[in-house]
């Protein structure tokens, strides 16, 4: 990518007022997608973004600034751009000795998404439409979508770091939408990994097309959604969003630094019931939010955050680790070379327990069983969320019964975390996602086991 003498000459002279520390981030991404709706592409873009950004620290202020213009005069530009937002004034040069490359080999790859044909993955779309549309003629609306993402990264700083990464995501996902008594209803499947074009290898997406049109199929036979707090069971997958949104962020260390999290100065109480483990783990190979490093040369690492119950730690980027003395943990995230990295999840999940799935259900009198939550809100000071359930049924005696339809889950993470009541071994990941923070997006992925919470709030429209 870049020259690493440039890069060694270029930090030395954002040193050169009087900056603390001073990185360069520079990335190459090449893109494509491909969309079709109601029978016709109507998207078939491809694209490439390239540039550098370069920040430079002094004391509590930072200075950054980006350019597009990776020649000698361009990131020298940059540099003095970052340096004088941090500082000002100031002449010379400080010395920077680059170490050797290093750090954990990238992700092998074994097809590039750009060594294939557009007509193969135009196909791929063609072929989940009429899947999804023979699986009954009421299915009116197919959408499918194809995603592809190249990104390379070389980072560099004043600490002697210079590593990189290659990473390459590969996304597919279907939408239907159903017509019947009960009105129009949707239902959505997606796959996506940190892997090339071999995805399609071992994902059938006509089999992808038909669960999607087989959750909006069962969705006009649903019976609105009950009210009232009861007891609520989450399939495998389904809610990782769930611990994501309502107490992951709250264990990221900016917000912690800033009281905006409940559980602020936390560490080392009991904070979920027992049991229950939190893991974030960016090392988790081909899953959606796995890389080798982060956005600050990092190396991704398995994260426990909440331990048999027990807050252990919280997620770090490089700065706010630096204030505390400590090493990062692999969190410092960026959308791309425009912005500032901060800390993020990578995949998160609730780790496995040993009860019985289907005792887990059977144990249930009355309540509700979540096959899939979808979007919502939360309220990442006080963990109070609320998610829309996108695939849902009643548990009545023991047994799933009717879908249901037009519910949400209303309730605070931290509270969620103390009324998990059973685990159960089955755990999966759930769907890909992209989690948005202060206007910046990153690939990242969750997952759950079966599991429990003794009493939750279901906001439902039934009498």
């Amino acid at each position: 990518m870049v020259d690493p003498q440039l890069l060694q000459d270029v930090l030395g002279e954002a040193l050169a007022t009087g900056g603390e520390f001073a990185e360069v981030f520079v990335e190459d991404r090449r893109s494509t997608s491909a969309l079709l709706d109601d029978g016709r592409i109507e998207e078939m873009a491809s694209g490439r973004d390239r540039g550098a950004g370069i920040r430079v620290v002094v004391g509590e202020t930072t200075g950054f600034a980006h350019t597009a213009d990776l020649s000698p005069t361009g990131l020298r530009a940059a540099s003095a751009a970052a340096s004088a937002a941090a500082l000002g004034g100031g002449d010379g040069v400080r010395e920077v000795v680059l170490d050797s490359p290093s750090g954990p080999p990238s992700a092998v790859v074994d097809v590039l998404p750009s060594d294939v044909a557009k007509d193969r993955k135009v196909a791929l779309l063609a072929e989940a439409n009429e899947a999804a549309r023979a699986r009954d003629g009421a299915i009116t609306q197919v959408t499918a979508r194809y995603a592809d993402s190249q990104r390379r990264i070389q980072i560099a700083n004043s600490d002697g770091l210079l590593t990189g990464d290659r990473q390459v995501r590969t996304l597919f996902s279907v939408s239907c939408v159903a017509s019947g008594d009960s009105g129009l209803q949707t239902g959505r499947e997606s796959v996506g990994h940190t892997v090339g074009f071999e995805l399609f290898d071992r994902v059938d997406v006509g089999d992808l097309a038909r669960r999607a049109a087989e959750r909006a199929l069962t969705k006009l036979d649903a019976v609105p959604a009950p009210s009232g707090e009861i007891p609520v069971v989450v399939g495998p997958g389904g809610g990782g969003v769930l611990f994501h949104e309502a107490c992951g962020h709250g264990l990221e260390a900016d917000l912690i630094a800033k009281s905006a999290s409940v559980f602020a100065g936390r560490r080392g109480e009991v904070v979920a019931a027992p049991g229950v483990s939190l893991v974030d783990d960016g090392t988790m190979t081909g899953e959606w939010g796995c890389y080798a490093v982060d956005d600050e040369g990092r190396p991704a690492q398995r994260n426990v955050l909440i331990s048999d119950g027990e807050l252990t730690d919280y997620m770090w980027d490089r700065l706010r680790a630096r204030k505390e003395g400590r090493d990062s943990s692999g969190n410092g995230r960026r959308q791309g070379y425009r912005y500032l990295p901060m800390v993020r999840m990578t995949n998160t999940y609730l780790e496995a327990g040993n009860d019985d799935p289907e005792e887990i259900v059977a144990g249930t009198d009355h309540g509700v069983y979540v096959a899939q939550l979808g979007g919502g809100q939360v309220n990442t000071a006080t963990g109070d969320f609320v998610f829309g359930m996108t695939e849902a049924y009643l548990i009545e005696d023991g047994q799933l019964t009717a879908p249901i339809r037009e519910g949400n889950l209303i309730g605070n993470g931290p509270a969620v975390l103390l009324g998990i009541d059973a685990i159960a071994g089955d755990f999966a990941m759930g769907s890909p996602g992209t989690c948005g923070k202060d206007g910046q997006g990153v690939p990242v992925g969750d997952g759950t086991p079966t599991f429990r919470v003794s009493r939750l709030t279901v906001g439902g429209t039934a009498a």
